[in-house]
């Protein structure tokens, strides 16, 4: 379960009462997209293409004319060199530029099991909390997470969880017969400085403060009681 998307609501720094949303489809599918050409035989070499080449498009057909209209100027060329015989190869890196990444938005093109979009478990988790939260959530959602940091994938995502929100508004009041025009719900998806590295810079602040020891196990005491002792959290006071 560590490399699955997850969507966490929360209100005045708690867990909002919901059920917390999950990709389905892990975001290093959008490495492993990329190892489909044949010379890409270390996996190393995925993470650079997708760190260096990768972007969100907001149209994705409009992306393949742009392709198919200049491929020499759109595509790119890789270098890398084979892990085993150290021979040197390249490839040219094209629609896999917007390919990879559209696995958030269109997970169904690369699999028929996972068909739930990103804005999709955005938009579900914040609709599972209670109505007096969902204003606040929708207009402060906020990205963590190195696959998160692809060109233009906040706008995407505050894009498509927008015109879900607006559609759905505009289905109710056309079902009511309601003769005013349906409210406006902000949405805002918010990108960081600390975007990248959020989830372990949150680890270490926690870390940091006197009562994390009184509520972490230490590896005297892990091999003393050995791995049951792991089964009880005493942040939550369960027993897993």
């Amino acid at each position: 379960m560590a490399d699955l998307g997850w969507v966490t609501p929360f209100k005045s720094g708690v867990d909002a009462p919901a059920t917390p949303g999950f990709l389905t489809a892990s975001p290093h599918e959008a490495c492993a997209h990329l190892l489909l050409s044949p010379p890409l035989s270390d996996p190393r070499h995925a993470p650079q293409i997708k760190e260096q080449h990768c972007y969100i498009t907001p149209d994705i057909v409009r992306e393949y004319g742009r392709f198919d209209s200049s491929p020499e100027t759109m595509f790119k060329r890789f270098t890398g060199r084979n892990a085993r015989t150290r021979a040197e190869y390249s490839v040219d890196i094209g629609y896999e530029q917007f390919l990879g990444p559209e696995l958030f938005f269109n997970p169904e093109i690369y699999s028929s099991d996972f068909t739930k979009p990103l804005p999709e478990v955005v938009d579900e988790s914040i609709l599972g909390c209670p109505v007096d939260f969902r204003k606040t959530l929708y207009s402060n959602i906020v990205l963590s997470g190195g696959s998160t940091m692809f060109k233009d994938f906040h706008r995407r995502l505050q894009q498509d969880i927008k015109r879900r929100v607006t559609d759905r508004i505009a289905a109710n009041w056309r079902k009511h017969k309601v003769a005013e025009a349906p409210p406006e719900m902000k949405v805002k998806v918010h990108s960081h400085d600390m975007q990248r590295y959020a989830v372990w810079f949150g680890g270490s602040m926690l870390s940091s403060t006197p009562e994390f020891y009184r509520v972490c196990h230490t590896k005297a005491q892990y091999q003393e009681e050995g791995p049951r002792i792991a089964r009880h959290n005493a942040v939550f006071n369960t027993s897993l």
